[in-house]
């Protein structure tokens, strides 16, 4: 998965013959899985047509506040624009354009935006031998990265002067691979490994029923997607779900049982850093399968029921540097069981679920949870979506890293 995947991107384009390569660019971006909204100078449409950039990026492009030939125009909002970004990049970056960002000279919507976002910004500068070397294109390049913008180098080659040398803009492929990779290098969970159980279990009865029980995987499967977008390598065990996981950095191993869940957790701890486990796992299975399917000949019918194996207290039982994070979702005296799991299962954290609090439990979209660490420190958090909650247990996991 890219690191652009999910990624909202403000392209600037100001007035240089490079502005040729945005359209390419534009492409790059959108195949990454970003969004992308064109900002254009009035120069810069000299050189590429807003028609061309807001067919490939699927949104209207801003070149001015507004329209002065139409009276019902709506305003551009260059706030909005700098909010609505994760990142914004200003390609090409003219002598003329640098100069402006180095000292907030807003005199178009380009700039304007530019001194309204809050996101990263990158620019990537384009102009000719000389100008490149110009004292003054230096001291703008100094400015804006003691601002801390982020600079894509430009490249040695062939000039619109006829000239060969620095200053032609980095091709739209180095572009993408820069920004990809300086996105990558700050994930907070780059080179982490996290082992994650998922969903529920089925415990066959017999080859048409079985035990199980409500649980959706949702919670689970937001946490591994939220650590693949800190640059986590995931594995994600689950049980059956109509779930899909987003993105390369997940490995999904799909499994039914109790016992498949416990093979393959397993089979990955030893190799991970970190183990949450998320699964509501089956604490019963029929003692004996049937081979066929039961027929419904008597009134009552009795099922012998076994313990199944603890995957988390295992885990707990063999850990050496993991950290290793439970669920416990439970009906009363909710805080004192939770910390009865955290001695008996050697955790570091439990994530503490009341069925008590409304919004929270299986099938819901949002969770209420209390964090308990192995120190017994306890902290309850609001109600938040299942998406939120699992930005929050990584957050737990980044503080323990850093």
């Amino acid at each position: 998965m890219s690191a652009l995947s999910g990624k909202k991107i403000v392209l600037g384009i100001s007035g240089g013959i490079a502005a040729y390569k945005t359209a390419p660019l534009v492409r790059l971006f959108i195949k990454a899985g970003a969004e992308v909204r064109v900002i254009m100078t009035p120069a810069s449409k000299d050189f590429v047509t807003p028609l061309t950039l807001s067919t490939l990026s699927k949104n209207p492009v801003h070149s001015s506040f507004f329209d002065e030939k139409d009276e019902n125009a709506q305003w551009n909002n260059h706030v909005e624009l700098g909010l609505w970004a994760d990142l914004m990049l200003i390609a090409p970056a003219t002598a003329n354009t640098l100069s402006k960002m180095a000292t907030g000279n807003s005199d178009n919507l380009l700039i304007a935006t530019y001194l309204s976002a809050k996101s990263p910004v990158y620019f990537a500068p384009a102009m000719d031998l000389d100008m490149y070397r110009h004292e003054s294109t230096l001291q703008s390049f100094k400015a804006l990265q003691q601002f801390g913008n982020i600079m894509i180098p430009a490249e040695n080659g062939e000039l619109a002067s006829g000239l060969s040398g620095e200053g032609r803009m980095a091709e739209p492929e180095n572009i993408v691979a820069f920004i990809e990779a300086d996105l990558e290098s700050k994930m907070p969970l780059k080179g982490k490994k996290i082992l994650i159980t998922a969903g529920p279990t089925y415990e066959a009865i017999d080859p048409v029923r079985f035990i199980s029980n409500h649980s959706s995987g949702k919670m689970g499967f937001d946490i591994a997607n939220a650590a693949a977008d800190l640059g986590a390598e995931v594995i994600l065990i689950s049980g059956p779900t109509h779930l899909k996981v987003q993105g390369s950095r997940i490995k999904l191993v799909p499994v039914v049982s109790a016992q498949q869940m416990y093979d393959a957790c397993h089979q990955y701890f030893n190799n991970v850093d970190v183990a949450i486990a998320a699964a509501a796992v089956a604490d019963y299975r029929p003692k004996n399968i049937a081979d066929q399917k039961i027929k419904k000949t008597e009134a009552n019918f009795t099922i012998a029921l076994e313990k199944t194996k603890d995957i988390l207290a295992s885990l707990g039982e063999i850990k050496k540097n993991q950290f290793l994070i439970g669920f416990a979702l439970e009906t009363e005296n909710e805080i004192e069981h939770a910390k009865q799991k955290i001695i008996k299962k050697n955790l570091d954290l439990i994530v503490l679920n009341s069925l008590q609090d409304e919004g929270a439990g299986f099938g819901k979209l949002t969770n209420k949870v209390t964090f308990i660490d192995k120190n017994f420190n306890i902290e309850p958090m609001a109600l938040k979506s299942k998406e939120a909650v699992a930005t929050d247990i990584l957050n737990k996991i980044i503080a323990h890293y850093a």
